[in-house]
């Protein structure tokens, strides 16, 4: 089974070339100035996420021009749109654009809704060498307003030469209030493009690493996952996950676990 993919990024919608999870799904759409794509979201919900340029979109009877701004994903935070199930959609670029479509099953009848920057949470996680930077476009901590059935998504910037999502966590069970069931995957950018950074996966099945380069995607049913970057360069990852909960719970492995409790004091440290 593989869990790691280069995604295509040909002009239209682009699919995973292979997808080992069951709930979660990615489509990478690239549109040049003024081309449209139409679609229907059927029984899953679809969050938008604008990774440079802008789009106008129309959900149903609703219409968002122009969402969008940063050119890139380095270039500030993001622009998002919330398309829910049962819908009819279309989405027009205003100049060249480029969107990740995050996508899981969904039953939630709601309203489509645009989720601007200044709704965004941003904030560090980890220290010293293990710190890196996040947005959290789609989660229950900062937004509970904004309904959806079960994605959550966001974005990290791991600076040069740091490591992320570490300690290695892993949620592939239901135990909460330890524990939360959640699929995940990664979709990686990195700056300068021409750089490289690392992923490894491991769990009872699988231990191996990824060469994470531009558009390229970490597809995780389960296990424990981590990120480094290479010195000189920064990785990005949307990250995006689906379960039986909206509640994020993470176990971490317990052979790391106490790298994360040195973390207040490192902090105190000013590192």
């Amino acid at each position: 089974m593989t869990y790691f993919e280069s995604v295509p990024r040909n002009a239209g919608l682009n699919d995973l070339p292979s997808n080992p999870c069951k709930l979660l799904d990615f489509k990478l759409l690239v549109l040049a100035d003024g081309k449209s794509y139409e679609g229907a979201s059927g029984d899953r919900e679809i969050c938008a996420v604008i990774l440079g340029g802008k789009a106008t979109f129309v959900i149903g009877n609703q219409k968002f021009e122009k969402v969008g701004g940063r050119p890139n994903v380095f270039s500030g935070k993001p622009h998002s749109v919330y398309i829910p199930c049962q819908s009819q959609f279309s989405i027009t670029a205003n100049g060249a654009v480029e969107i990740g479509l995050c996508i899981a099953p969904s039953d939630l009848q709601t309203a489509p809704y645009a989720i601007a920057p200044d709704r965004v949470a941003t904030g560090v996680w980890g220290a010293a060498n293990f710190s890196r930077n996040y947005y959290q476009i789609l989660t229950m901590a900062s937004q509970s307003d904004l309904p959806a059935r079960r994605l959550i998504v966001g974005e990290t910037f791991t600076p040069s030469g740091n490591w992320s999502t570490f300690p290695p966590h892993r949620h592939e069970k239901d135990d909460l209030p330890r524990e939360a069931y959640h699929e995940e995957m990664y979709f990686f950018k990195v700056s300068p493009a021409d750089g490289f950074g690392i992923t490894r996966y491991y769990s009872d099945e699988i231990d191996t690493g990824y060469i994470v380069r531009d558009n390229t995607i970490l597809m995780a049913p389960k296990g424990f996952h981590t990120v480094v970057s290479a010195p000189g360069y920064t990785t990005y990852y949307l990250w995006f996950l689906a379960g039986n909960h909206r509640t994020q719970a993470t176990v971490d492995d317990p052979s790391f676990a106490w790298v994360g409790k040195t973390v207040p004091m490192l902090k105190a440290l000013g590192h």
